[in-house]
């Protein structure tokens, strides 16, 4: 299958579940291009940004395995390249 460019919109509202999130980010390392993370500590909230180059099904299979992490949201936009 051929790769993907995207970009996964995180909000984390559980700052309990930040490790979990850390861990699955770290074994898809090889298929992430970039990250940027921003506590927005008026609202108690983080937004993490991941730039990704990967096959579409490896960035669905994460972005569900993100989803599914209490206190977790993700969207995903893909490019057209």
């Amino acid at each position: 299958m051929e790769n993907r460019v995207a970009v996964a919109g995180i909000i984390v509202e559980n700052q309990d579940s930040v490790e979990t999130l850390n861990g699955l980010l770290h074994s898809y390392a090889q298929h992430i291009i970039g990250r940027m993370g921003i506590p927005y500590r008026a609202r108690n909230i983080s937004i993490v940004s991941i730039a990704l180059d990967a096959p579409q099904d490896v960035i669905s299979e994460l972005s569900g395995k993100i989803g599914a992490i209490p206190g977790i949201s993700v969207k995903v936009a893909y490019s057209n390249v």
